[in-house]
Parts: C-alpha cells; sequence; structure tokens
C-alpha cells in the first residue's frame, strides 16, 4: 500500500472517530455537547465536528509532507513531538468554564479519538526500508 493511500486512510480514521464518539454522546445517549459563554451557547453538531477533525488532519498531514519533502532528517520525530504538543494544547479550553462534566469528558474524548493521526501519520509505514515512498 502506498504511503499516500495508507495516510488517507488515517485521515478518514481520525475524522470518523471523533464523529462517532458526537453519535455515541449525543444521539445514542441524549447528552447534547454545548458550551456556553456568557449568554450564547454553542451546541456542538456532527458536521462540525467532522470539519474540525479534517481540518486538523490535514494541516498535520501537510507539516508532516512538508518537513519530508525539504529533506528534513528527523521529519518525523519533529512532526511527532509538533502533533503532541497541539493535541495537549487542545485540551486547554477544558479547563475552563462553560461546558458540563459531560461535555467536557466526550469532548476530551473526541480529541483522544482523533489522535490516532499521531502514531498513524507519524509511524513508519509497515514493511517500509529507508527508501519509502513519502506522501
Amino acid at each position: 500500500m502506498s504511503a499516500r493511500r495508507r495516510r488517507l486512510g488515517i485521515t478518514g480514521l481520525a475524522v470518523s472517530a471523533p464523529v462517532l464518539v458526537w453519535l455515541i454522546a449525543d444521539p445514542l445517549l441524549g447528552h447534547r455537547l454545548r458550551i456556553a459563554d456568557g449568554e450564547q451557547t454553542l451546541d456542538i453538531g456532527a458536521v462540525p465536528v467532522a470539519v474540525v477533525a479534517l481540518l486538523a488532519s490535514l494541516s498535520g498531514w501537510g507539516l508532516l509532507a512538508a518537513l519530508e519533502r525539504f529533506g528534513t532528517r528527523r521529519a518525523r520525530a519533529i512532526w511527532t513531538g509538533a502533533a503532541g504538543a497541539v493535541l495537549a494544547l487542545s485540551f486547554l479550553p477544558f479547563i475552563g468554564d462553560g461546558m458540563d462534566g459531560g461535555t467536557r469528558f466526550f469532548l476530551a474524548l473526541m480529541h483522544l479519538a482523533a489522535a490516532v493521526l499521531i502514531p498513524g501519520l507519524g509511524g513508519r509505514p509497515r514493511g517500509a526500508g529507508a527508501g519509502a515512498a513519502k506522501g
């Protein structure tokens, strides 16, 4: 399997996983995911979850591809560190007010589910040697 095809599959999984968490939380368990900011309330739906996951996944893939293309020797290690830092920073909003414990839990679970991208994109393709195809 080509690196591009494998990475496309991982990206699809990184988008699908948080949407699956949303499907369990909202329609199945009946917990509306809401964030309140003063008098405004934001209901979190499946489409915004998918769009944000897609944008984050494509950004991550793009950064990794750029690092690899410009010959950075440690592209995967640099990318994995950057992706881990972004994941850690993505949890900062959960320490603030404006959401109940259930919303906080399900949003954190969505972030962890999408984190499949980190080992998926940053790891070595199966059976790849030093001359593995990049994508």
